[in-house]
């Protein structure tokens, strides 16, 4: 039996238009989306698989022989995820132990794995980010070249920019001639301020004039951008060393490519013992690597893994917090994560009055549209989902949406661009004629815009049901009919 939580149950009144309304958007998303979503299982999901797989085999009380083949069907799977071989043996032994020393059933066997999976991810240290007493806190990017770091800065700070912090990035990656430009392109797309100098080739001197810039016009963050190499050499080293004398940073995150699979676990323990680093980020986690490696950052390298990127957009970035990582690794979704994201992104005030407008079928295309904004800055769809108890097992079926940049996005902004400001407010008003000159202007056919249409009427239609008591339940029953018309 799969138990499914209404969102606005689990948290108080004051929180409650926020997550209605979470609930609303996440149906009409999947309402226009659904026929993209099913692919292959990645990273995650496989570990996911792997354990439950696992639980599964031990059915009965004081089955040894049931216990052994579980133990071994997990270390399998495991060690094909690329999870060290050291930290795969130590699992092992931890949950053979607590699981027979309690009695071997299946609810213990859960447990011990919860338990020690815990246990293995967790490292002395900050999680997620940890902001000084007396700001700016200082943060000093570090990694090899095409580790994703610039990038990742960038998520990084918006990350903060969500959470209503000031956020000033520091360009001082001077040796990837690129670099500073794509700083300047992603810092404009997602509105983040940057500092760098052209007619300064000293890495040091820019920190030190950024590190000012932010006292003075008092920034709550300063992020600052190194350089990167091919592999660690000494004058890399040096210069770390020297910025990082001048800034004194709070913290010193070094970002590893998670396809980089141990190399990258090796090469981030070598930063640690030369420089010194606060926390890991791991990149790329959405990519075809066996995702493994995260397993092993906090025995292996000796510091916490702070931050992992979930995919390509500016938003893919969440914190990783061991105790919620186990819980959705483990199907059981990630509430306190879906609260914070969800308290930063939609304001309940608003939250209440769209919650409203769907209840009396007021919802328009305007409303539409920002909606369809708001759920961008949550991430992907598959890791919202993720978070969702009774959702999260689905979520790993699902292929992610690119609300910019897919067919139907496009086309539905084109229509809505086509349309007067009356017939935004008032989709009941769009007669045949109307619906022509939107086609036109839209470089559709009539039947395209009809169907969008009728889509929007019935997504408005069944919104109201998700806006209430039930919505969860609603979209879960909806997802496993989807799962079924639209095999993977």
């Amino acid at each position: 039996m799969v138990v499914v939580y209404e969102l606005s149950e689990l948290h108080s009144n004051d929180g409650a238009g926020r997550f209605n309304l979470l609930q609303s958007i996440i149906f009409v998303s999947l309402r226009f989306f659904h026929r993209k979503f099913w692919e292959i299982k990645k990273v995650f999901d496989i570990l996911t698989d792997s354990f439950k797989s696992a639980i599964n085999k031990v059915r009965f009380s004081d089955d040894e022989k049931a216990l052994k083949n579980a133990l071994e069907t997990l270390k399998k799977s495991l060690l094909k995820a690329d999870v060290y071989h050291k930290v795969v043996k130590e699992l092992l032994i931890s949950v053979e132990t607590d699981t027979k020393r309690v009695g071997i059933g299946q609810r213990q066997f859960l447990k011990a794995i919860k338990d020690n999976l815990t246990k293995i991810l967790t490292a002395n240290g900050n999680q997620g980010f940890v902001f000084a007493s007396k700001p700016p806190t200082i943060a000093l990017m570090m990694g090899l070249q095409g580790s994703g770091k610039t990038t990742t800065t960038v998520k990084l700070a918006l990350y903060l920019k969500l959470r209503k912090k000031r956020v000033l990035v520091a360009a001082c990656d001077l040796q990837r001639l690129a670099a500073i430009e794509q700083l300047k392109q992603l810092c404009s797309q997602n509105e983040v301020d940057l500092y760098w100098n052209e007619s300064e080739k000293n890495p040091v001197k820019i920190a030190k004039e950024a590190l000012k810039k932010a006292k003075e016009e008092l920034y709550d963050v300063l992020i600052v951008d190194t350089a990167g190499r091919l592999a660690i050499d000494k004058e890399l080293m040096d210069e770390l060393l020297q910025i990082k004398d001048v800034l004194n940073p709070h913290e010193q995150f070094y970002v590893v490519d998670s396809m980089s699979g141990q190399d990258g676990l090796r090469s981030a323990a070598g930063f640690h013992e030369k420089i010194g680093i606060s926390g890991v980020i791991l990149s790329k986690y959405d990519g075809d690597g066996k995702g493994g490696i995260a397993l092993g950052v906090a025995s292996q390298v000796g510091v916490p893994l702070r931050f992992i990127g979930i995919g390509e957009k500016a938003h893919d970035l969440e914190s990783f917090i061991p105790e919620r990582v186990v819980s959705r690794l483990m199907g059981e979704g990630d509430l306190a994560t879906l609260a914070e994201k969800t308290t930063a992104i939609i304001d309940e005030k608003e939250a209440k009055q769209i919650t409203k407008k769907i209840q009396k079928g007021e919802f328009n295309f305007n409303d539409f549209l920002a909606q369809m904004e708001s759920i961008k800055k949550f991430g992907n769809m598959k890791s919202l989902l993720g978070m969702i108890p009774g959702l999260s097992s689905m979520a790993g079926q699902l292929k992610d949406i690119d609300l910019d940049n897919s067919v139907e996005m496009r086309g539905i902004k084109a229509m809505i661009s086509s349309m007067t400001p009356k017939e935004r407010l008032s989709p009941s008003i769009l007669n045949n004629a109307r619906k022509r000159r939107i086609a036109q202007g839209a470089g559709l056919s009539q039947i395209e815009v009809n169907r969008f249409l009728k889509q929007f009427e019935n997504a408005s239609k069944l919104a109201k049901k998700f806006s209430g008591k039930g919505g969860m339940a609603n979209l879960h029953s909806m997802l496993q009919g989807q799962k079924q018309r639209f095999p993977r």
